[in-house]
């Protein structure tokens, strides 16, 4: 397990989300403001910028899904959901794209699915 991962998805998701609640800024303007700067800056400090980057990118799916349905806690898990998926479906699939968008969906799906079944639930901030 890659713990550079699971930090970027996690961040990646708390910025989309936070960032989306902005006047000028909706979930995919948001995500892609945000995955720009950080390719940028992962092109200068490590030489797995397109593993890292595209990890990132996928944080942000989880970010955009999540201010209507999510809060705190379900961000994060859903983030570790999505990093642990993403980790283990890249070696399976062909190109980062699949594993991306599957990886996403699976764990936000799996976090929906768990609150409808009565798992503990974070207070959405008003």
């Amino acid at each position: 397990m890659n713990l550079a991962i699971i930090l970027l998805s996690i961040f990646a998701a708390f910025g989309t989300y936070l960032l989306a609640q902005q006047n000028r800024f909706d979930g995919i303007r948001a995500s892609a403001s945000l995955t720009i700067i950080a390719y940028c800056v992962m092109v200068y400090i490590t030489p797995h910028a397109d593993l890292y980057s595209v990890a990132f990118f996928g944080g942000t799916f989880i970010g955009m899904s999540a201010p209507k349905r999510f809060g705190i806690f379900t961000i994060t898990i859903a983030a570790l959901l999505f990093s642990l998926l993403f980790e283990y479906l890249v070696p399976l699939l062909n190109g980062y794209g699949g594993a991306l968008g599957i990886s996403a969906f699976l764990a936000v799906c799996l976090c929906h699915i768990g609150i409808l079944l009565g798992a503990p639930r974070s207070k959405k901030p008003h």
